[in-house]
This record gives structure tokens, C-alpha cells and sequence, in this order.
């Protein structure tokens, strides 16, 4: 090879290594960003159990390629969120209610824990940021916005997991908790059910900010098996609409 040939090649290979490399990183996180945003499309309910998503739709919309919507959709159906279905294409996934209500059952369990642990370690830093939360979320009760109200719900619950400082069951406690989109956005249908759920929500932070871990333990567990039996209560309801 010539040496001004060889001289090319040690100089550019370099460059095009970085260049690839970028190109993967710009890539990942252009993927994460299509991912959280079909997440949220889903959750707030726009994309509904059953709708068929379709990569030239999404990534119109989104203003990307077709390849990270694909790349999101590998992802978000191992989350449990999306289900592939051969020849026939991607579809937002409808999780039975029985699957629905073991979840709830492993919430309910985690949560306990997360209550003991927070009313033990949790930090003013901590606490502060939840009692945030929780007023944002009476002001959302009062103008009846179901909408943040569940935003927040949601906000709320990952926070406290996340003030653990446990990253096995923060990452255990969303992929649980996505599969339940559907059925913990109907439990905010009416606003008895957001005063209720308020409610419940000032007495688990006021057991945590007591210091008190099996007062804490016994208010979240009981929080959630609560919204359990509403779940029940209204997925039977849902049912007897759409066959009336």
C-alpha cells in the first residue's frame, strides 16, 4: 500500500469509528425519546388498549425515521406495553383483568415495603417534594382535572419508590405499574373517586412524615388493595356498557 494511501487510512479510520459511534449514541437516545413519548400517549389514554400502531404513522408524527420507532416498539413490548402480533403488526396491549389484579396483589406488597422504609430513612428533602406532590394534587381534586390529577398520582407513587434509593425495585415497580395504565386511569372516572383517592393519599403521607413504619406499611398496602376492589368495581361497570 502506498504510503500516503496508508497515511489516509490511519487518519480517517479514526474519525469514522467516532462517527459511528455518535450516530449509535444519537440513535439509543433518539429511540428513548420515541419510547417515552408512545408511553405517554398511552397512559393519558390517546393510544387505547387495542389500537394497531404503525411506524410510518408514529414516526410522521414524531419527526423521526421509521428504524427508532421499531427500535421503541422492541422495547416497550418487553415493558409489557405493546404486543407484536405476527402478519398482523403492533398492537397497545390488553392486559385480562386477573393479570390486572395479581399485579395490584405484588403492589401491594412492594408498597408496604416502601412505606416502612420511607418512614425510617426517608430525608426533609424527601418529604417536602411529596408534600408538594400531594397539595398539587388537592388543587387538582378541586377543579376536578382528572387528567393531572392522574399524572401525578402517578408522579407521586414513583417517587416514593425512588426515595428508597433501590434501583432493582424502581425498575421492578414501572414495568408493574405500566401493565395497570388502563385500569388505574379508570379509578379516577368521577370525582368521588379522586376525593377519595386524595384522601388516602394525605393519610399515607402523614403516617410517613410520623415516623411511624408499620402505620406507613399499613396505609400504602391498604391504599392499593383499595384501588384493587375499585378496579373490580369498575371494570364491571365498563363491561355492562359495552354489552347494554
Amino acid at each position: 500500500m502506498p504510503i500516503e494511501n496508508m497515511k489516509s487510512s490511519a487518519h480517517f479510520s479514526p474519525i469514522s469509528e467516532a462517527n459511528a459511534t455518535i450516530s449509535m449514541l444519537q440513535n439509543h437516545s433518539l429511540t428513548g425519546a420515541v419510547q417515552q413519548e408512545i408511553e405517554r400517549l398511552i397512559n393519558v389514554g390517546e393510544l387505547g388498549p387495542g389500537d394497531k400502531l404503525t411506524e410510518a404513522a408514529l414516526a410522521e408524527r414524531l419527526g423521526v425515521s421509521r428504524g427508532p420507532v421499531r427500535e421503541a416498539f422492541r422495547v416497550l413490548e418487553e415493558a409489557g406495553l405493546v404486543q407484536l402480533e405476527k402478519n398482523r403488526g403492533v398492537f397497545v396491549r390488553q392486559v385480562p383483568l386477573d393479570e390486572a389484579l395479581e399485579i395490584f396483589d405484588l403492589r401491594a406488597m412492594i408498597e408496604a415495603h416502601v412505606g416502612a422504609t420511607l418512614a425510617n430513612n426517608a430525608s426533609e428533602q424527601q418529604l417536602q417534594h411529596l408534600k408538594k406532590l400531594v397539595v398539587q394534587m388537592e388543587q387538582a381534586v378541586k377543579v376536578v382535572d382528572e387528567t393531572t390529577y392522574y399524572r401525578l398520582n402517578i408522579e407521586f407513587h414513583e417517587a416514593m419508590v425512588f426515595c428508597t434509593g433501590n434501583k432493582k425495585l424502581i425498575s421492578m415497580y414501572r414495568k408493574l405499574t405500566q401493565e395497570l395504565s388502563l385500569f388505574r386511569r379508570r379509578n379516577f372516572s368521577d370525582h368521588s373517586l379522586l376525593v377519595t383517592s386524595v384522601d388516602e393519599h394525605r393519610d399515607i403521607l402523614d403516617a410517613i412524615e410520623s415516623r411511624n413504619a408499620a402505620q406507613a406499611s399499613e396505609a400504602l398496602q391498604g391504599h392499593v388493595l383499595k384501588s384493587r376492589e375499585r378496579t373490580i368495581q369498575n371494570y364491571e361497570k365498563y363491561a355492562s356498557r359495552t354489552t347494554s
